[in-house]
């Protein structure tokens, strides 16, 4: 069935013109087209993805990874379609694997064309001979379903196309090794059942146009050089299970359907209409949402708003049968409370879709336990993990966003007394030692062997970056939500005394985090070996939130020691460079990755946070946006039109972690509108 897009608009979107768009200069250079990455998604927490080589490099690449538990039991069931064309006398393999030996057989990179996305949609061209041959992939929404269509955009003779199905079917965090395993593989209607084993989920490779013959032979030692980069098996096996063969006149096209359901339908160009008129209507939205500067946006901002939709998933229950959550990142995160807390204005509210942020919201409340908000959905059950100080506080921030952004006081009247359950939570104490200490009306929290703050990183029994403590980014939240508590009493005549009281001790206590000999703040207070003076992002928070409790000088004197030490092209780095603890590359096997992952590697969603400081501190729209400029290139990158998790903290700064990340996405977005917005409100359209 398939998902409905935004309310319908009442502006006309512009033109989709993607800022990703490659010739033979990036698409026939298989070390350029390899580390270029494309990412679909269904809305219901299922993928595809690739590199536009068409190299699988990843254990997360594939044309299905169903969701058989959405948002979750992600499942890797078609890999990858073996591709040749026959034309004039002549095969063409259009195909690329790299094999365990080193092999790269066949090399059908070399006849891409160009590149390019039609919104989210990947779409390639191969030129044989004077034939060009049209490949895109999409997915529906709200079904486990991928379609590929193949076109003769171009010729003067009819093109036969030969298509061998390499299916799977595993965990989308593990790798296969094909063994004896047999698959009972049976011809139906219109394609061919493939059935793992006896239990396991049927999925179907069907066509309305291309004839379909069952196969049975592994392909073994495929190449996964990503993984053998992280430290992590680099080999693995998939069935050859089917082949489907087609001829195509000038202008004719084929659709392959990969599904778990026997009733999908085939109709490939139906299909592509409504995936572009999704794409369109999510970006009219967007324009409806924002008119006074979305006719000036540059292309990558429209880009940055498909790729925001793509994090939004169902969640549902029996309470709440059109539940919603957002995938932290892609390809192997969940959803997380912290992630989508961050996240949620940028994917929503900058969007045009306040109604996804309310359900996402209600979504989340169901689930706060003990005054704390979930951080994480597990991959293979439904218990939510209880291990995070400052996802509940985010929470606050949230709701705050969407009552500026909606005034929807209903809303704030079902939530408010969850939200005053939380500050009584918080005050009496709860998990892991989070408790309001007394003297100074700062927030305490943390206790050995736990990793509570977002920097979680941890190896083992060994936490990372522990953090102890009064951490800075939590108490400026703390503040920020007393506050807003404050604020929401006021607006809905409930008694505030409290949360004025709570506020201005807290705004006292906060004093503590200066360190006047430094020129910055402290990271942590009253860790279990006093005060920690180590430079980190974390007092950012403490000027980019609305409520601030340093002077305007200390305000000045935090984002200028951020932009001098800690800035890069592409986010703010963890630690500074001149930490002896400091690691300026991210890589190798997990322990090694885990250990650099908060010790200077650079994170993309914190330029949010920055532009929204610097634009406080400085009123200067046109340096504010010119810091998020560097992101328009990083697009044509690594996750192509959408924006990596982490850099390395040394330049070039090269893209690592997740091709896709849910914060990283909504900051830079979010973070763009806001200062453009305040040009156009204080300078004109020409600061944009």
């Amino acid at each position: 069935m398939r998902h409905e897009p935004p309310s319908a608009p009442t502006s006309k979107p512009p033109g989709l013109v993607s800022p990703v768009n490659f010739g033979r200069e990036i698409a026939g250079d298989l070390a350029a087209a390899e580390q270029r990455e494309w990412l679909i998604t269904n809305g219901i927490g299922g993928y595809a993805s690739g590199t536009v080589a068409g190299l699988l490099t990843r254990r997360y690449h594939g044309l299905l990874i169903a969701a058989l538990k959405p948002p979750l039991g992600r499942t890797l069931l078609v890999a990858k379609l073996e591709e040749t064309a026959e034309y004039d006398g002549r095969s063409y393999s259009l195909s690329t694997n790299r094999w365990a030996s080193g092999a790269v057989d066949p090399q059908g990179f070399r006849y891409i064309e160009r590149f390019r996305l039609e919104g989210t949609t990947p779409v390639w061209t191969y030129a044989c001979a004077d034939a060009l041959v049209e490949k895109r992939i999409w997915m529906r929404q709200g079904a486990n379903t991928t379609c590929i269509r193949y076109s003769l955009a171009r010729g003067s003779l009819p093109l036969r196309l030969t298509l061998k199905a390499l299916v799977n079917y595993r965990d989308h965090h593990l790798t296969t090794v094909g063994a004896d395993w047999r698959m009972e593989i049976t011809p139906v209607g219109r394609g061919l059942r493939v059935l793992p084993f006896s239990g396991a989920t049927p999925f179907y490779l069907l066509s309305a146009k291309a004839g379909a013959s069952p196969e049975h032979t592994w392909y073994r030692d495929f190449e996964l050089a990503a993984e053998r980069a992280r430290g992590l098996e680099d080999k693995e096996d998939h069935l050859h299970a089917g082949t489907f063969r087609a001829t195509l006149g000038p202008g004719e096209s084929v659709t392959i359907v990969l599904s778990t359901d026997s009733a999908s339908k085939l109709d490939g160009e139906r299909a592509w209409e409504e995936r572009a008129a999704y794409d369109r209507e999510l970006v009219a939205a967007w324009v409806d949402a924002n008119p006074a500067i979305a006719e000036d946006a540059p292309a990558w901002i429209p880009q940055l708003v498909l790729a925001a939709d793509q994090f939004i998933v169902d969640r549902k229950s029996p309470n709440h049968p059109n539940g919603k959550t957002v995938i932290a990142g892609y390809h192997w995160f969940e959803d997380w409370g912290r992630d989508t807390m961050i996240a949620l204005g940028g994917l929503t509210l900058a969007t045009g879709r306040p109604k996804i942020a309310r359900n996402i919201l209600r979504t989340f409340a169901r689930f706060v336990d003990r005054g704390m908000l979930p951080n994480r959905f597990q991959e293979k059950g439904d218990a939510p993990e209880y291990n995070t100080v400052d996802a509940t506080l985010w929470f606050f921030e949230a709701i705050r966003r969407y009552l500026g952004a909606t005034r929807d006081l209903d809303f704030l009247r079902e939530v408010y007394p969850a939200l005053v359950d939380i500050v009584d939570g918080h005050e009496r104490g709860t998990r892991y030692n989070i408790h309001v200490d007394q003297a100074d009306g700062l927030l305490c929290a943390g206790e050995p062997g736990v990793q509570l703050t977002w920097m979680d990183a941890k190896v083992g029994d060994w936490v990372v970056t522990p953090r102890i403590g009064k951490p800075i980014e939590v108490n400026a939240l703390w503040l920020n939500a007393l506050a807003t508590m404050r604020d929401f009493s006021r607006v809905l005549r409930r008694p505030s005394a409290k949360f004025e009281s709570l506020a201005a001790k807290a705004q006292v206590g906060f004093r503590r985090f200066w360190n006047p000999d430094l020129g910055y703040c402290y990271d942590v207070l009253d860790g279990p070996e006093g005060n920690d003076a180590t430079l980190r992002p974390n007092q950012i928070f403490a000027v980019a939130l609305p409520a601030s409790a340093l002077s305007p000088e200390q305000q000045k004197a935090v984002v200028d020691t951020c932009s001098r030490v800690l800035l890069t092209s592409h986010g703010l780095r963890s630690l500074s460079p001149a930490d002896p603890h400091y690691q300026g590359h991210y890589g190798g096997p997990p322990r090694a990755r885990d250990a650099a992952y908060h010790q200077g590697t650079v994170w993309g969603w914190l330029l949010g946070p920055f532009v929204r400081a610097h634009l406080r501190v400085y009123k200067d729209a046109a340096s504010a946006l010119s810091f998020l400029a560097p992101m328009e290139h990083h697009l044509k990158l690594h996750g192509l039109g959408t924006a990596a998790e982490i850099f390395d903290g040394d330049a070039p700064f090269a893209p690592r972690g997740c091709i896709a990340q849910a914060w990283t996405v909504a900051e830079v977005l979010s973070a763009w509108q806001e200062v453009a917005a305040w040009a156009k409100a204080h300078q004109g359209s020409a600061a944009l």
